[in-house]
């Protein structure tokens, strides 16, 4: 899960996906394109519209998209486009492109960080639904 600064967006993310997979058929992650927030706890914001939806996101902690992390994930979802060029960017080898997909295909996932506890709801339940689709099709596939 890729987001800008990774405090926000793909947090949340790590969060639903976490709960919705297996820990020992799947290891979920998030980073940032940026290193700006590097070591920082997810946005306080994000903290709290997880933990209303019983999920706790307060010990991860901001890291920075690395290269090796095209070779530690089978799957790259990213929260929009910038993200995307950003990230297919990084890599030489076209094996890794078909790894980075959008989380909601042909959709960005706004960044609510500008925004108020609507934007972080609403960023909430549009990662939600995405997160489910996706868990669906990694379970019947694995």
């Amino acid at each position: 899960m890729v987001c800008l600064g990774n405090i926000c967006r793909s947090p949340i993310a790590e969060g639903i996906l976490t709960k919705y997979l297996p820990k020992s058929l799947f290891k979920v992650d998030s980073a940032g394109i940026s290193s700006l927030h590097h070591g920082e706890k997810p946005d306080l914001r994000s903290i709290d519209i997880t933990k209303k939806n019983k999920i706790d996101i307060s010990s991860q902690k901001s890291r920075q998209f690395n290269v090796k992390d095209f070779e530690n994930f089978d799957h790259i979802y990213v929260m929009d486009n910038t993200n995307l060029k950003d990230i297919l960017s990084l890599s030489t080898n076209p094996k890794n492109y078909s790894k980075v997909k959008l989380l909601i295909k042909n959709k960005d996932v706004p960044d609510p960080y500008y925004g108020g506890i609507k934007e972080f709801k609403d960023c909430y339940d549009l990662i939600d639904k995405a997160c489910v689709k996706i868990a669906n099709k990694l379970l019947k596939n694995d």
